[in-house]
């Protein structure tokens, strides 16, 4: 602000509390010089959200104390910092070979945030699967799956137990992978395991099965026998 608009500022502030008039010349000149030097960088008012009236307006509102130069600067720094703690630098147009200009470019926009005179720049998030991209869906529907039937060939051996899962899902078989299995433990989306027995008939540890348990098979058929009645 200018010395003309922290006149004006402390005329407003002098309407909503008397006590801050100075009708003496020389302490009004003083008041206006201290005023000017504590808040030559604050700004009257920004294009976004800023102004130094409600600052002043809020305070006599809320407080009974005689309002100070710093209960406008302080409001004024919270404003600047939230503008930059929402703010996400935009890749600049510039050269990024040529680091001055990519640093100044950055600076200004920087600035200009913090000033009130630029709206931050935020990242955009990322979407759910509402806003799936069309051509996606289309290639998703082409494919049947995000994996491409050669890479989910070669993986097969690989993954035996997903690989037997996936052919009885698509022959419209029930998933025995999709409950939990009786005997093994195995949680839903895990395979079936087997014991290692040792030479002492002891449990040496358990590998994944390439097929599922039968009760478990047993299981997912009558879950599925059962769903066209739930529905």
């Amino acid at each position: 602000m200018d010395r003309r608009e922290i006149a004006a500022l402390l005329a407003y502030i002098g309407r909503l509390d008397p006590r801050t008039i100075r009708t003496d010349p020389g302490e009004a000149r003083d008041q206006l010089a201290q005023w000017h030097e504590l808040l030559g960088d604050v700004p009257m008012a920004t294009p976004h959200g800023w102004d130094a009236r409600v600052a002043a307006r809020q305070h006599i509102r809320t407080s009974p104390y005689q309002i100070l130069p710093a209960d406008v600067a302080r409001p004024w720094e919270s404003y600047r910092r939230d503008r930059l703690a929402r703010h996400s630098d935009p890749t600049p147009s510039v050269d990024p070979d040529d680091q001055a200009a990519w640093t100044a470019e950055l600076a200004g926009a920087r600035r200009a945030v913090a000033a009130g005179l630029a709206q931050p720049a935020q990242a955009r998030a990322i979407t759910s699967g509402r806003g799936v991209d069309p051509k996606l869906e289309a290639r998703l529907r082409e494919i049947g799956s995000c994996i491409p039937p050669a890479a989910r060939a070669a993986l097969a051996p690989y993954r035996p137990a997903r690989a037997a899962r996936e052919v009885a899902v698509a022959q419209g078989q029930p998933d025995p992978l999709g409950v939990r299995c009786g005997w093994c433990l195995a949680q839903p989306g895990e395979p079936c395991r087997r014991r290692r027995i040792g030479p002492d008939d002891g449990v040496r540890g358990t590998a994944p099965r390439a097929t599922p348990h039968p009760g478990r098979l047993d299981l997912a058929t009558a879950q599925q026998a059962q769903q066209p009645a739930m529905v």
